[in-house]
């Protein structure tokens, strides 16, 4: 049974060497046989590698644990299981394990730790003192072994690189920008530098930069030389260049995002420099004079916190292993350095980029250019601090997956009939578990699939923290798979991706074959997903999922809702084919709960891609259609969320015996992740304000969100508890002066404090409006059920004076219904769709119902449409 992780409890370390041959050279080889066989392994920080390796003389590093186990392995008679005491074991080099390190015989390997044993791959930063003419600043010697690194932590909690807005403004160029002063050639060390590309919908005053609105690009400076920053490359031909079709006008060849990437140049801020030091809670590691600088928070002592940043970017590389168990560990403190590297992070979509010195014209282009490789849509999958290839029949079980830098686990290249449960994945940069590759064409030999993984009963939240366009659980080209009763709260993005490759849908293309079939994903509980970017969904697939309906996706009894971004519940995106979407409950999203059907393009014949949406329960409310081979049927009008069946919501999620999950701490206790993407609009006298809220809550959930309007010298504050921000999704500082411009910022505040505050929005200037209302809303319409209705309308093409806040229904009963929350702001600038659900209402009965829209100048005219409902 795992422990509660505490940050501040006193540990037993060890270090753990890792170069074999300084340990063959003290430690004798204990003798082989099967007398040996039985003997379990024991190691412990207090150990010593002399030692037998027995409970009472247990061996002290896991190198050592390895070559005993590799001696005893061949000879097996039972499982033999490597006993890890509490403690923490500093690894100085990734633990390396290959076929020798196997179970056999019928029997395993099994790596037990206590559920306090922990692999750290960080160096602990002490000697902190002030630094002189920088009030509150503190500075230490970078440790032995610290070149670099993407990540800090004190006391379990990951603190904030440094970080701002340009203090210039720039324009792009050919090779970078032109800035508007030579502030950044001034900077201490301008290439350490990086531009920061948040994508996300357009919205109010905020500037959707990137490459989609689901990705998240970042690209270090090359140079700073007065005016002129030339980026580095190859990041920024990576990330601002395309190939385009000769004969499709605006149509990249990767068809992944805009054709023009003009817009996404726009940097949203800046990272990693000493000069935007200047927040509670920020560090900076000075590479060249090799000192880490961090301004403390409200109540940190550097003289007795944990201050750790990662060196080693594995922690576990396990290649060619078979029956091996790894129980009751925490992966701790790795980091990944490819970003920060000229390559930098020019991301596609969950996780994968774009590399190479010529990725933008031929990487994973395949026959659509010459020299593609293939298949198509093949980019570069981000590397996991934990990793197995080629295994089989490999167990992760019981354990924690938290504070790393890359993604949290790979299973990948051949693993097979292996398992992750009953683990926690969380504070991880980028994906979470990563099965699987999309590299694999449609004639791979069985030697290189990867099949038969089960991921159940695991706990995913609070991720990804630093590559937001990353995935809880991303599943390539793979053959049986099952991801079931897991739990995904509070992430950036989608909860789960699988398949890959149905782009080509877009040129009217085929998507790429591939050998993936009778994958599942089933019993998931998800909710509180997309609280950063946009596009995605909670389970969101695209591609060829297998031959047949009998054969492909089963997306079955998942309960997934409260969506903040706009996309949808299950997203069958660009040519996915052959999947079923069949009695799971699908509430609150923006917006749709199932979406898209696309054409099917590997005939002429003129159908659709071939699914099965049946028996769900849901708020979309479409009518049964059979739609040239895409099926919708017996699905259920949600009236209400209490109204879904109860069996559905009960099984959904982790299972009882794996809920104390649910309940367990894990890093330290802290306040709250600063909010992200600060949108404003301002009337007379007033300002209104939106975010992306919160999803990292360092084990304490937000209460309340405080707003900052500074202008004019004056400072105005206004408070709005997280419950009413999830329900209206927006905020109003009133008492404004007009004329005046305003710069917003928000902090979230949970039990331990305030976040530091986040980047600031765009300023906004309160002045007298014209008074214009919105139009009418289009495409209005009820689709009734026996006593209920899911009433759908369009955003009104005409705009008001302001930005729409919210919509009013009205039911010819008498009732006024008001609308509002996240999806009443962000459906509006690409007139995506509304859903909401009436309910109360009798059987066979007409209705009159009107639609809305309401901004901060009033009420415009409705539209008005009439149904009948069903009888009973």
């Amino acid at each position: 049974m795992l422990t509660k992780w505490g940050s501040t409890r006193r540990r037993t370390v060890v270090t753990v060497l890792l170069g074999v041959g300084a340990l063959l050279a003290t430690a004798p080889v204990a003798a082989a046989g099967p007398e040996a066989a039985n003997r379990d392994v024991y190691v412990s920080p207090d150990g010593a590698d002399r030692a037998p390796g027995t409970a009472a003389h247990p061996v002290r590093t896991l190198d050592r644990a390895r070559d005993l186990v590799r001696q005893r392995a061949p000879h097996l008679t039972r499982d033999l299981t490597v006993h890890l005491a509490p403690g923490v074991f500093r690894l100085t080099a990734p633990l390396l394990l290959d076929a020798r390190d196997s179970g056999g015989n019928g029997h395993r390997v099994i790596w037990q730790g206590s559920g306090d044993t922990e692999l750290n791959g960080g160096v602990r930063v002490t000697g902190w003192r002030p630094v002189p003419g920088r009030p509150g600043l503190f500075a230490a010697p970078a440790p032995a072994g610290l070149d670099n690194t993407r990540q800090l932590y004190v006391d379990g909690v990951r603190e904030q690189r440094a970080r701002g807005p340009l203090p210039v403004t720039v324009k792009a160029t050919a090779a970078g920008y032109t800035a508007s002063a030579d502030t950044l050639a001034h900077w201490r060390n301008p290439k350490d530098v990086e531009f920061v590309y948040v994508a996300g919908e357009a919205l109010w005053n905020v500037q959707r930069d990137g490459l989609g609105q689901w990705t998240e690009p970042r690209c270090p400076l090359a140079a700073a030389e007065g005016t002129t920053i030339t980026m580095a490359g190859p990041c920024w031909d990576n990330s601002t260049k395309r190939v385009l079709f000769p004969d499709i006008p605006g149509r990249s060849v990767n068809m992944v995002g805009p054709a023009d990437l003009t817009n996404g140049r726009h940097p949203t801020y800046a990272e990693n420099a000493f000069e935007l030091l200047d927040a509670p809670g920020e560090w900076y590691l000075d590479r060249s004079a090799h000192v880490v600088y961090y301004l403390p928070k409200p109540g940190q002592d550097l003289r007795r916190a944990d201050v750790e940043m990662p060196v080693l970017e594995k922690l576990l590389d396990a290649r060619g292993i078979h029956d091996v168990a790894f129980r009751g560990l925490r992966y701790s403190y790795a980091t990944w350095l490819t970003p920060s590297s000229p390559e930098g992070f020019s991301e596609i979509q969950a996780g994968y980029t774009i590399t190479g010195a010529d990725g933008w014209a031929v990487q994973g282009l395949c026959q659509f250019v010459p020299g593609g490789t293939c298949p198509y849509a093949s980019w570069t999958r981000e590397p996991a601090n934990v990793s197995v290839s080629h295994g089989r029949r490999v167990e992760f079980g019981d354990s924690v997956f938290a504070h790393l830098g890359g993604a949290g686990l790979d299973l990948v290249d051949g693993t097979k009939e292996s398992q992750v449960r009953g683990d926690i994945f969380t504070d991880i940069s980028g994906n979470g578990v990563q099965i699987g590759g999309v590299d694999k064409p449609v004639t791979d030999t069985d030697a290189d699939v990867v099949r038969d993984i089960q991921v159940t009963n695991n706990h995913l939240y609070g991720l990804p923290r630093e590559f937001h366009g990353g995935v809880p659980i991303v599943d390539g080209y793979t053959v049986r798979n099952t991801v079931s009763h897991n739990q995904i709260d509070h992430v950036a993005y989608s909860a789960i991706s699988l398949g890959w490759g149905g782009w080509p849908d877009k040129i009217k293309r085929p998507a790429t074959p591939n050998l993936s079939h009778d994958n599942v994903v089933s019993d998931n509980l998800i909710f509180d997903y997309m609280q950063m970017l946009d596009d995605g969904g909670g389970v969101y697939t695209q591609g060829i999922t297998g031959s047949s309906l009998d054969d492909g996706e089963k997306v079955t009894g998942n309960v997934i809702h409260d969506q903040w971004g706009l996309g949808k519940g299950v997203y069958t995106d660009n040519g996915n084919t052959y999947e079923t979407i069949r009695g799971n409950v699908l509430y609150d999203m923006a917006y749709a709960n199932v979406g898209t059907v696309h054409v099917d393009y590997r005939d002429d014949l003129g159908n659709n891609d071939p699914t099965l949406i049946e028996g769900n329960y849901w708020e979309q409310g479409d009518r049964d259609k059979t739609d040239k081979g895409a099926i919708t049927r017996g699905n259920q009008l949600l009236a209400r969320p209490a109204d879904a069946p109860p069996a559905i919501v009960a099984n959904a999620g982790l299972e009882p015996p794996y809920r104390k999950l649910l309940t367990q701490q894990v890093g330290g206790r802290a306040p709250a992740e600063a909010p992200t993407r600060i949108g404003t609009f301002a009337v007379p006298g007033k300002l209104y304000a939106t975010w992306n809220p919160t999803f990292a809550f360092n084990n304490a959930p937000v209460t309340e969100y405080v707003l900052t309007a500074s202008g004019g010298g004056r400072t105005y504050t206004a408070t709005v508890t997280a419950a009413d921000f999830a329900k209206r999704a927006y905020a109003e500082v009133p008492g404004l002066t007009d004329g005046t411009p305003y710069t917003v910022t928000v902090a979230a505040r949970n039990a331990f404090g305030a976040s530091e505050p986040s980047l600031p929005a765009a300023p906004v200037t309160p002045a007298p409006k014209p008074g214009a209302l919105p139009g009418i809303p289009t495409s209005a319409r009820a689709l009734p059920s026996t006593n209920a209705a899911s009433i759908r309308w369009n955003p009104p093409s005409v705009a008001g004076d302001t930005p729409v806040l919210g919509y009013v229904i009205t039911v010819s009963d008498g009732r006024t219904i008001p609308v509002e929350g996240r999806d009443a702001l962000v459906t509006q600038p690409t007139t995506k769709g509304m859903t909401r659900v009436v309910n109360g209402l009798n059987p066979a009965t007409t209705y009159t119902f009107t639609v809305a829209a309401q901004t901060a100048t009033g009420t415009g005219p409705a539209a008005s449409f009439t149904t009948t409902t069903a009888p009973a």
